[in-house]
């Protein structure tokens, strides 16, 4: 189908966007990667009025140092984040989560910011971000301000941005020297997950000193497996004791049912894939 008729910009800056933005109202969309909008665009399920590319925005792309954080810009491609060197030596969980973004072409137009904005439950991003502590940076009409990932996710689709702000960049804490992985479950290649776990583990001695684990699709937004890092921490990195602590990867999520999964066998897949990603992580 074709998409009903749109005002289009392509600014070249945030602040042009965010004024960009202003002046279309309500009704407007911000184009980030285009992977989850133009489907949506050409089946007519939105018709927004005006549409503010941000292709053109250079300062919205990359990824830098600053201090003991990676900022990562919206507009950095999947592709850009998987093969960046920064990403896998300080944040490895997001290099590992990403590998498995649907599929390459995907990968190369789709965008690290656009799929965080997008909060889509089952999408692979949200839960390394909550588990790893990042702070979104969005750029509104009155200036910029942040949000910890643990405020960002307030429902389906639906983030604590305002209609006229947009996400401009993310500050992921460095994770130097984490162990990490991030095990996927799904019926077929490249669909969404069912259920995932991003765990991201600090490893002294042979004991795990610290634990970061979260679930992707256990609830309307992404959940951190608080009971699961509490009963990490102190304990030897072993199979036992890493199954001990994953057998509470269910509490404190609220699963639905629906024609994947019912709400008993995500919360089955919780338990049996945190297990695997932490016995992976550690082993790597």
């Amino acid at each position: 189908m074709i998409p009903a008729s749109f005002e289009y910009t392509a600014p070249s800056t945030v602040d042009e966007a965010v004024r960009a933005l202003a002046d279309a109202g309500e009704d407007a969309k911000v184009l980030g990667g285009g992977q989850s909008l133009l489907p949506v665009l050409r089946m007519r399920l939105a018709a927004p009025t005006a549409l503010i590319d941000l292709g053109k925005i250079d300062e919205m792309r990359g990824v830098r140092e600053d201090g003991d954080s990676l900022v990562i810009g919206a507009m950095t491609t999947h592709y850009d984040v998987q093969r960046d060197s920064l990403v896998a030596e300080h944040a490895a969980l997001l290099a590992r989560a990403t590998d498995t973004v649907a599929d390459p072409q995907v990968r190369h137009r789709g965008t690290f910011g656009g799929s965080i904005a997008h909060a889509d439950s089952a999408g692979d991003l949200l839960a390394p971000v909550l588990a790893l502590d990042a702070e979104m940076v969005v750029a509104g009409a009155n200036g910029r301000r942040t949000v910890p990932a643990s405020e960002f996710f307030v429902d389906y689709f639906t983030t604590a941005m305002d209609p006229s702000e947009i996400l401009v960049e993310v500050r992921v804490p460095k994770h130097s020297g984490w162990h990490a992985h991030y095990e996927k479950f799904n019926r077929v290649a490249q669909a969404w997950s069912i259920v995932a776990v991003g765990a991201a583990v600090r490893v002294e001695n042979t004991s795990i000193a610290e634990a970061k684990v979260g679930l992707t699709n256990m609830a309307a937004t992404p959940v951190r497996a608080r009971a699961v890092e509490e009963a990490l921490v102190g304990q030897p990195a072993t199979p036992d004791s890493i199954r001990a602590a994953a057998a509470h990867a269910a509490e404190g999520t609220s699963p639905t049912s629906d024609g994947n999964a019912d709400v008993e066998y995500r919360q089955h897949l919780a338990r049996t894939l945190t297990g695997r990603a932490i016995n992976t992580a550690v082993s790597a």
